[in-house]
């Protein structure tokens, strides 16, 4: 007995219990991490997946029967006298559970919902025609029918078998158009409207300074209608495509018999799920996933793409980074290498590690008060009086969106260079010093080479905190949508004044904002899988660039 108790104590002596905790520790974060992406993954990515849309008889007792017809979406068992509770009329003495199914029915403008919760008790002759159509459309959700007959101008093209194929041909001319006007809408006109704006400021400058005489106006007048000149082209060419845009139109026929007529205009794209092979179906699963990274967002951001907000997160965080970066080294360099090493540093450093503890909304309304209202306010009022009442660094935007992520992360920024400079060896200082370099040559050349491995640790933390914020950027430049990029072809190309989206924040305004919260959840899951790899792709990116610096002066190091 007493060997086995020496043995006990040797071996939680010798520490290996506590190397089986920490790996445990480890093994379990590590699983649970795994878990959360493998559920956000599989509930985001199944949604782009053409689900089979079933037909079938539903009868609630003490009702007619009824068609329908939708993509079954989930299923859940429930108690009888909950659903009894709902109003429903259950039979509360049959079995404790009954089954009931949530179902993307789509046809909103005709049912006033998309989805809907059937009991499945109730549902009678379930099919899955090839021949039914799932159409999906700008505004108003999916609809789901029968195919009747294409139209031009109101005149009848195609109908029956031969309707599918002329569909087909006139989506895709619709695509053509709308990818033509888009681009005259946003960039040639806008250019247009740009370059108008630009003289009424221009104009409204030369009054405030008095200077606008016969010339001066005569020269802003040409330059105007020049302007206008050109904008009338462009309108009656966006004219021509828009009635080519609302041409066609194509009739489909629910279920239950009701015909709706709708222009291919508002058409993205229609397909038969049930006919579709599995080749079909993961060629069109991947086409939606690419139109979610690359297309813009539209109806109330729970449809379409999100872009804007990937460009919008990367364009901040890179923007912080910087910021942040060249500050944090310097307030390193100087409270490590400069300042004298007394009580004042000392509260220094505490305040620094104290304010990565701050909540993230305080920095919001610090950038908000400062940022925005007085800088801003400011900068408006010396550099663009002529824009006055309209703000134009005197709101929020992507530079104080920017600013107030640099000022959240240059505490770590701060900690980690003052920690990786103060592992760099005395003697190396002292061997430079020795051989003739100057205090600033030493720091230069030797230190600070040496230490760019831990600034980089600082500036893949500072990336990993500030990309995820929400809380400080609801209140200094992120908005619900923002389609048109901060990046164009109108001087000064980077805009910083402008308004950006944020995947942080579209998940939050499509989890919990959206008015269509059924349509919404997937893209949620979605949305945060893609956040994730985002910031992933920016700290390996940080990580590999930290690696080959070690690298490199790894052999200095000994």
């Amino acid at each position: 007995m007493n060997v086995k108790k020496q043995n006990l104590k040797s071996w939680f002596k010798s520490g290996s219990p506590w190397v089986w905790m920490t790996a445990s520790g480890v093994s379990i974060a590590v699983i649970m991490t795994v878990g959360l992406l493998a559920v956000i993954a599989t509930r985001g990515l199944a949604h782009f997946w053409p689900a089979d849309v079933i037909q079938a008889s539903y009868q609630v007792p003490g009702e007619a029967p009824r068609l329908m017809a939708g993509e079954l979406v989930q299923a859940e068992q429930v108690t009888r006298a909950r659903l009894a509770s709902a109003g429903l009329p259950v039979d509360v003495q049959g079995g404790e559970f009954m089954t009931r199914e949530l179902f993307k029915v789509g046809n909103r403008d005709i049912n006033g919902a998309d989805f809907s919760w059937v009991v499945d008790e109730w549902m009678k002759d379930a099919s899955t025609p090839k021949d039914i159509v799932a159409v999906e459309r700008r505004e108003w959700g999916n609809f789901y029918g029968y195919l009747v007959n294409v139209k031009e101008n109101g005149k009848l093209v195609a109908e029956g078998d031969a309707a599918w194929d002329e569909l087909q041909k006139r989506i895709a001319r619709i695509d053509q158009l709308y990818s033509q006007i888009s681009t005259l809408q946003k960039k040639d006109i806008g250019r247009i409207n740009y370059g108008l704006e630009g003289l009424r400021l221009k104009q409204r400058k030369l009054e405030l300074d008095k200077q606008l005489d016969a010339t001066s106006q005569a020269n802003l007048d040409a330059e105007r209608a020049q302007w206008d000149a050109e904008y009338k082209v462009l309108e009656a060419q966006l004219l021509d495509l828009h009635n080519q845009f609302n041409r066609d139109s194509v009739t489909l026929k629910t279920v239950d018999g009701t015909e709706k007529e709708m222009s291919l205009g508002t058409v993205v794209r229609a397909y038969m799920p049930n006919a579709m092979g599995t080749t079909e179906k993961l060629g069109f699963y991947f086409s939606k996933v690419w139109e979610f990274v690359s297309d813009e967002p539209r109806e109330a951001n729970t449809e379409g793409g999100i872009f804007p907000a990937i460009f919008g997160t990367v364009m901040m965080t890179l923007i912080m980074a910087v910021i942040v970066t060249p500050f944090g080294v310097l307030a390193a360099i100087y409270l490590r290498e400069y300042a004298k090493q007394g009580p004042m540093t000392r509260i220094i450093r505490i305040a620094v590690n104290n304010l990565a503890g701050v909540p993230a909304i305080v920095y919001g309304v610090f950038g908000l008060g400062f940022f925005v209202y007085v800088l801003g306010g400011s900068i408006d009022s010396l550099f663009f009086p002529e824009a006055a009442p309209a703000p134009t660094f005197g709101t929020p935007g992507l530079l104080w969106a920017s600013l107030t992520l640099a000022i959240l992360a240059v505490p770590v920024v701060i900690v980690a260079t003052e920690e990786g400079l103060a592992r760099i060896p005395l003697a190396l200082r002292e061997g430079s010093l020795a051989l003739g370099a100057t205090k600033a040559e030493t720091l230069w050349k030797v230190v600070l080479p040496m230490a760019s491995p831990a600034m980089m640790t600082g500036l893949i933390l500072a990336v990993a905190r500030a990309a995820g914020e929400v809380a400080p950027l609801m209140l200094v430049g992120v908005v619900k949508l923002a389609p048109a990029l901060p990046v164009d072809g109108n001087y000064p190309y980077l805009h910083l004044d402008q308004k950006i989206m944020h995947l942080g924040f579209h998940i939050y305004d499509v989890g919990f904002q959206s008015p269509n919260v059924e349509a919404a959840r997937p893209l949620v899951y979605a949305t945060a899988l893609l956040l994730v790899l985002v910031i992933a792709l920016l700290n390996l990116s940080a990580v590999f660039i930290r690696n080959h610096l070690r690298e490199k002066y790894k052999a200095l190091d000994h």
